[in-house]
């Protein structure tokens, strides 16, 4: 017979169960997911305190000692196992040793599609101390110029499919900037080839002590974000970025059995650090894309055996635009990790391919604050509470709209919003979460921090993002704040875009900004357009040279020419009432015109056309 006590200690653990259940159904999940970021947080605190800083270049280099058949890398159905990437990048090395002048710590830029020797030169560059500034190849001419400049590299390296956009620059690149090219021959003059001198080059390893870092807060990588205002800048990643991003994968259960598809763009971070990064941290193996097809995704996945897919946003609406196919869950992805997809999207992604686990979460390039949905809440970054704020303290604040800036209050401090209100998130600076800034100029570090917000002395990082808390205390983001709006998985900087339409000589004033619409994720950009007295708008020189200098994801989808600008108080552009009005011809008097991509041409906005984009006749 049962001891008396034991039936009343039962109800009482099945009585706290249900009220667990009840108050706090996310206990659990929220307790693994802070142990888990307190376990990798300790290990890396073991090897300082033991004088050992371990980086993800030295994990791979133990990869290929203990594993070294194991496939990292598949492209285009062809295996490079760990010691064949450990072997291909010594020998990268090798010639930058022998044939170029490159010391620890130079910085060498990289213009690369997505293939293996873009790992390969990365690798092999960081196997010499180099700081390595990735390049995005959509990114053409001034733009271009601008971001190999702003890093300032002691050498430049070309993949072979990116001769045109190196032709383009050439005449205007700094003349002590060496180049390099990945081809056996060049027709360019002052241009060293790089493929040739690999091939004949030693497989042998070079001195560790190129390689080895001083400290986890030293810079390793440039990667360029178009932030909040002008054109691209390049975000300071350092070892300890790298090695945070790197965790993002096991944090959401991905094992070293796991086979990860990575088709987004290897200079963009989610590919480079969460990607290539993460599947180095797991000891895992990964497919690479040349470039993302969304008729080929599943057909790839089955192929493969991929269990661990990357996304943005309009990746996941692009899958789902497609013909329904039968083998389309027909494959063993159980992971999907990645940002900004819709909630609609996000249900008929689940419905329609099976069980897929979405982790979504939030961070930015340079930022110093993440959050990861762990629970699966539908439309949510992410989740914090109190023991999470305290690793990694953030707020959400007021923000004046019309002013552009923070508000504050009469003492001077900034005010937090209430849960469920929308407010800009900042994220505080210290010793455990610094702030790395940018290369080249200081200003736009500086601009990117909020200084005095609740107490003197205390700084913060400003994301430029307005999110959403409720109640159960999961974050939700709203949208972009300032000169910049997101479109096609990327960010666009309005100001760029405006610079260089005004560059023709027929546009006194350009006004960008990013316009909805309907079952598109982000915000199509739109440009308000003042025309110098006596002339008129030329569509065919307006198309020409937003396609030659800016990237596609970047050109003005719809044009609107008025005759006056509206301007702020502060005397900056007005936008609210333009992005209110939109692109519908039947709500504007003024001309409306709009980017044809099968005419390659912008055409006239007619109610017809705008029901067609409306509809999704017309892409």
């Amino acid at each position: 017979m049962l001891p008396s006590w034991v039936p009343g200690a039962a109800a009482g653990f099945v009585s706290l169960h249900l009220i667990q259940k009840l108050l706090f159904p996310y206990f659990w999940a929220d307790l693994r997911y802070l142990l888990k970021v307190l376990m990798y947080g300790l290990r890396g605190e073991m090897y300082r305190l033991q004088g050992e800083i371990v980086t993800v270049l030295d994990k791979v280099v133990k990869l290929a000692e203990k594993h070294p058949y194991k496939p990292f890398l598949i492209y285009e159905g062809k295996v490079h196992t760990y010691w064949d990437v450990d072997r291909r990048s010594n020998r990268v090395a090798q010639v930058f040793l022998h044939h170029g002048t490159l010391k620890k710590g130079d910085t060498v830029a990289l213009l690369m599609g997505n293939e293996p020797d873009f790992i390969h030169v990365w690798f092999g560059l960081a196997k010499l101390g180099c700081v390595v500034a990735f390049l995005n190849f959509n990114v053409r001419t001034r733009s271009l110029l601008h971001c190999v400049s702003s890093c300032e590299p002691k050498m430049l390296v070309v993949g072979a499919d990116l001769l045109g956009t190196l032709e383009e620059i050439l005449p205007n690149l700094q003349k002590d900037i060496s180049v390099w090219i990945m081809t056996k021959n060049s027709t360019f003059p002052r241009v060293h080839t790089l493929l040739d001198k690999i091939e004949a080059a030693s497989e042998d390893p070079v001195p560790v002590n190129r390689r080895s870092a001083n400290n986890l807060k030293s810079s390793v990588l440039y990667i360029f974000t178009s932030g909040t205002t002008g054109l691209p800048k390049a975000a300071v990643i350092s070892h300890m970025q790298v090695l945070k991003g790197a965790a993002g994968l096991w944090a959401f259960g991905a094992t070293s059995e796991d086979i990860i598809y990575i088709t987004l763009p290897l200079y963009h971070s989610a590919a480079s650090l969460l990607g290539i990064g993460g599947c180095i941290e797991l000891g895992a193996t990964f497919v690479l894309k040349k470039k993302f097809s969304a008729s080929q995704f599943w057909s790839d996945c089955k192929k493969y055996n991929v269990t661990v897919i990357q996304y943005i946003g309009e990746l996941c609406r692009y899958l789902c635009s497609q013909p329904v196919k039968e083998e389309e869950k027909n494959h063993k992805v159980r992971l999907a990790v990645g940002n900004g997809v819709r909630n609609d999207v996000w249900r008929e992604f689940l419905d329609r391919f099976g069980a897929v686990k979405i982790c979504e979460f939030y961070g930015a390039t340079e930022g110093n604050i993440c959050f990861m949905n762990h629970t699966g809440k539908i439309g949510s970054v992410g989740r914090t509470n109190f023991f999470y704020k305290l690793f990694f303290p953030f707020d959400l604040i007021k923000y004046d709209f019309k002013k552009d800036e923070p508000i504050r209050n009469k003492h001077g401090w900034c005010e937090k919003v209430k849960k469920g209100e929308a407010g800009l998130l900042i994220s505080k600076v210290n010793a455990k979460n610094p702030f790395f800034g940018y290369a080249g100029n200081k200003s736009h570090t500086e601009k990117k921090l909020l200084c005095e917000v609740f107490k003197k002395g205390d700084v913060y990082f400003n994301t430029g993002d307005l999110m959403v808390q409720d109640h159960e205390n999961f974050l939700y983001f709203w949208d972009r704040i300032g000169d910049t709006f997101r479109w096609k998985g990327e960010n666009v900087a309005t100001t760029e875009v405006s610079d260089v339409i005004v560059m023709l000589d027929f546009i006194q004033e350009a006004n960008v900004y990013g316009v909805s619409v309907p079952d598109h994720e982000g915000k199509a950009g739109m440009a308000s357009l003042i025309l110098k007295q006596n002339t008129s708008l030329d569509l065919e020189k307006m198309y020409k040279q937003v396609v030659t200098h800016l990237p596609s994801y970047a050109c003005p989808l719809f044009l609107r020419v008025q005759d006056k600008m509206e301007m702020t108080g502060t005397f900056k552009q007005q936008k609210f009432r333009l992005v209110d009005e939109g692109f519908n011809p039947s709500a504007i008097t003024d001309p409306l015109y709009f980017l044809d991509n099968s005419k390659k041409a912008y055409v006239l906005l007619t109610k017809e056309v705008h029901e067609m984009i409306l509809s999704g006749k017309m892409k």
